[in-house]
């Protein structure tokens, strides 16, 4: 197992990118069973002196920017600051795990390494999912497994801290078969790697769909995001496309999905003012139209909230005609009649389009994406919209990538899910695939149907298995989808409990990381061996 040479290690480091980046582009997750051996080998082969420390950082950190700069890479087509941000971000998270595994696995049992790197891991992992503004928690090791959704069906209980806890362990467990080489190492490595996937099979094969069904519609208008686009394509107007194609929609439906910005600004009236709902209920209705009167609309929309004289939130914005107000991404209900029965906002914000760390520090780092852009208010609430009791969560976009997030609207009633988004920002790249994917373990985790309308694409509907139901509208098409969807109340372990793999990976990542200062503190007063 010894490779020296600086360039053994340099193709350790390739073959580790290779390995770690397979998931998301699209070929398969289970590369990453095996994706951090090769930076082992290095940190096997290192020894405990300072210098050596430093190179492993070196290759530790080449890996790690490369995973990034080979999945996310397509972030540039809407910034070019965006990827690099992300990438470095996420490089550090990386790091104190590993690099905390490489220090103490030259001073302290092998064990405890082991567990510092595996609870460490997780635990930054769940600090770049949970905070609110300096998140993007793509690279999550958990959703490298998206497009193997027949393996992890056991999300149902773990979510995909569950997934990065599997790719972590089988690392260490195949690792050890290289390192002792032993009859136990092959034996414990085989049934960590291969009893989860039976586990997934027989979840699969056993699980039985709910008899109660719900008729959803999605619309794809395909309108072009950027003005130069909207422009050589002729759609600067968008609405009577949209109308045409509300016209096609089955009156059976209960729900109508219209996606993210759909409503991003209105003839006339600009974005939607929540105090004078009345101004927009002809726009509306001219939407809905007396085809659908059991129908109802779930839209995306730029709405404002005004405040007065009164700066109620920390995000609120002053015009001096109307004082401070809040500017949401939104999802509206809409009747038949056009009148808007209630409205959601969105609680998990792009960072640098919608949510700008630091405001009046890091104004630059603002990205405009069509007019939905700077600090915007966040959503506080799940909301479940309900049609002739049919509940179901509207989610809106990037909260697709949270699984607690999302696990919210079932926790709180949501029978059926939407999501509504517009993916159109990064052009044919595969951002907008993984987003559909992901999705897919979104399903998984709370055994939730799925219905997602995006303006550009991908839209379709995703079985509480994660399969994909029927057709898909693909990129740049445009039309409508409409299938039986199964309505489920039950709660799975996820749904009930969260991220509680990664809370209680934090907790024991604290306690190894004192139990180590301790057992340091014992070698050096020879109490221990």
């Amino acid at each position: 197992m010894k490779q020296n040479s600086t360039s053994h290690r340099l193709l350790l480091v390739a073959l580790s990118v290779v390995l770690l980046s397979a998931g998301w582009l699209g070929i398969t997750g289970l590369t990453l069973l095996v994706a951090l051996i090769p930076l082992l080998i290095i940190s096997e082969n290192l020894s405990d002196s300072n210098q050596d420390f430093w190179r492993m950082f070196g290759y530790a950190t080449l890996t790690f920017l490369l995973w990034n700069a080979a999945t996310i890479w397509w972030v540039w087509n809407a910034t070019p600051l965006g990827p690099l941000a992300a990438g470095i971000v996420g490089t550090f998270y990386n790091l104190c795990g590993f690099m905390a595994y490489h220090y103490t696995s030259k001073r302290a049992p092998r064990a405890l390494a082991y567990t510092i790197l595996v609870t460490l891991w997780i635990a930054t992992e769940w600090a770049y999912n949970s905070a609110d503004v300096m998140t993007f928690p793509w690279l999550l090791l958990g959703h490298g497994f998206s497009g193997d959704i027949w393996a992890v069906q056991w999300y149902e209980y773990t979510g995909i801290f569950g997934g990065t806890l599997w790719a972590l362990i089988s690392n260490i467990a195949i690792f050890e078969i290289l390192r002792t080489r032993t009859t136990t190492a092959k034996v414990r490595a085989a049934i960590i790697v291969i009893a989860p996937i039976i586990l997934s099979v027989a979840l699969l094969l056993s699980y039985r769909p709910s008899e109660r069904t719900t008729e959803i519609s999605i619309i794809q208008p395909n309108v072009p995001c950027y003005e130069d686009e909207r422009k050589a394509s002729g759609k600067m107007q968008p609405t009577n496309d949209i109308i045409n194609l509300i016209a096609k929609v089955p009156a059976s439906s209960s729900f109508m999905l219209m996606p993210e910005s759909a409503l991003a600004y209105i003839p006339g009236i600009g974005s939607v003012d929540e105090s004078r709902m009345e101004y927009i209920t002809p726009f509306l209705d001219s939407f809905v139209g007396d085809n659908h009167p059991n129908t109802k609309l779930i839209t995306g929309a730029s709405t404002m909230v005004r405040y007065g004289d009164t700066k109620a939130t920390n995000t609120a914005h002053y015009y001096k005609d109307y004082g401070w107000y809040d500017r949401y991404n939104s999802a509206l209900l809409v009747n038949d009649k056009g009148m808007v029965e209630d409205i959601y906002h969105k609680g998990k914000l792009v960072i640098g389009v919608e949510a700008v760390p630091m405001k009046g520090i890091f104004d630059f780092l603002e990205i405009d994406l069509g007019g939905i852009t700077g600090q915007l208010g966040w959503g506080k609430e799940f909301k479940v919209f309900s049609n002739e009791g049919v509940n179901i969560g509207p989610s809106i976009c990037y909260e697709g990538l949270y699984g607690n997030h999302f696990a919210g609207f079932a926790r709180n009633g949501a029978e059926v899910m939407a999501l509504v988004s517009n993916d159109g920002w990064w052009g044919n790249t595969p951002g907008h695939k993984r987003l559909f994917d992901f999705c897919r373990l979104r399903a998984i985790e709370c055994r939730r149907a799925i219905a997602r309308s995006a303006n550009t694409g991908i839209s379709g509907f995703i079985s509480a298995t994660g399969k994909t139901i029927g057709e898909r509208l693909e990129w740049n098409e445009e039309g409508i989808l409409t299938a039986e969807l199964e309505l489920r109340n039950d709660k799975t372990i996820y749904t009930m409990y969260g991220d509680w793999i990664a809370r209680i990976s934090t907790f024991v990542a604290i306690l190894s990381l004192l139990y180590y200062v301790a057992y340091r503190t014992k070698r050096k007063n020879h109490l221990v061996e």
